[in-house]
């Protein structure tokens, strides 16, 4: 008779666990799965030299400027290249939290820029995840610095130059992301005929977080075509980013000195690994 209680009671327990089981499935299934959007991939809109996925919020004002000194082995007689400077002023605003409008200013040759940077797609995570973050990018750029013969005077669309990228960014872990940036740059005056008018190049761009305000950020871009006139090469930056407060402070070594996409990427002459290092930092403020 025990033995019948015994099994009586086993069937039921096994048919209650059965039930518990079929209804929190019956749960799960009902219950909508939220989506999350990664952020905070990179700390601040710029790589180094080069743009990052991140955006300007809705309504919010940035103020960067952009300093490059020249180039460290000039030595001491030109103080290690503090005695030679770029710099660049530029205001980005958030029309929406996915599309920034920016405009510069580069001492530089005298270069005036704008640009567009829209957030096509994001990361996600949970429901419908999307292992990716993607935006586009394009610039126009004028040079108004008279260094032409009188007689070889540019005209306004002589003078411009174009950029379009794809910002393709994965944040992988909290600590580590990475960018990928297919570019192509057109311009529409070179100097001489044998120099290309369009150039194709490909961009990657790392963080590593160290600290919940610091990080390191490297930065490399890759030209498929390259200038006759000049001895161009890759563009390489390593730099640390300080958050403090409404500034993100960057500290850089590049072997450019320009600081907008036309020119750092197909006018590059200096060898990093030869000491053609150029010490620099970007600071924005954010209101």
């Amino acid at each position: 008779m025990k033995k019948y209680i015994l099994t009586i009671l086993f069937v039921i327990v096994g048919l209650n666990v059965k039930a518990q089981d079929d209804l929190l499935d019956v749960l799960d299934n009902e219950t909508p799965k939220t989506e999350n959007i990664v952020t905070a991939t990179f700390k601040g809109t710029r790589i180094l030299n080069g743009h990052s996925i991140e955006n300007r919020k809705d309504k919010e004002l940035e103020f960067i400027i952009s300093h490059r000194f020249g180039r460290i082995n000039l030595g001491f007689d030109e103080l290690f290249g503090l005695d030679q400077s770029n710099i660049r002023f530029s205001l980005e605003y958030g029309l929406n939290d996915n599309l920034t409008i920016g405009f510069g200013r580069s001492s530089f040759e005298k270069t005036y820029d704008s640009f567009l940077k829209y957030s096509l797609l994001k990361q996600k995570t949970g429901k419908n995840s999307f292992p990716f973050a993607i935006s586009l990018f394009g610039s126009v750029a004028v040079k108004t610095l008279k260094d032409y013969a009188p007689t070889d005077k540019r005209t306004f669309a002589e003078s411009l130059s174009y950029v379009g990228q794809v910002l393709i960014a994965k944040k992988v872990s909290p600590s580590f992301s990475y960018q990928i940036t297919p570019t192509y740059v057109h311009r529409n005056t070179v100097k001489i005929d044998a120099d290309p008018h369009d150039i194709f190049a490909l961009g990657l761009g790392t963080r590593i977080k160290l600290s919940k305000r610091v990080s390191l950020n490297g930065e490399y871009y890759l030209a498929f075509d390259e200038s006759e006139s000049i001895n161009a090469r890759n563009s390489l930056a390593f730099g640390v980013d300080i958050e403090t407060g409404g500034h993100v402070f960057q500290l850089i070594l590049s072997n450019a000195i320009t600081m907008i996409e036309k020119s750092f990427i197909t006018e590059t002459t200096g060898n990093f690994f030869g000491g053609d290092i150029h010490f620099g930092f970007n600071i924005s403020r954010t209101f």
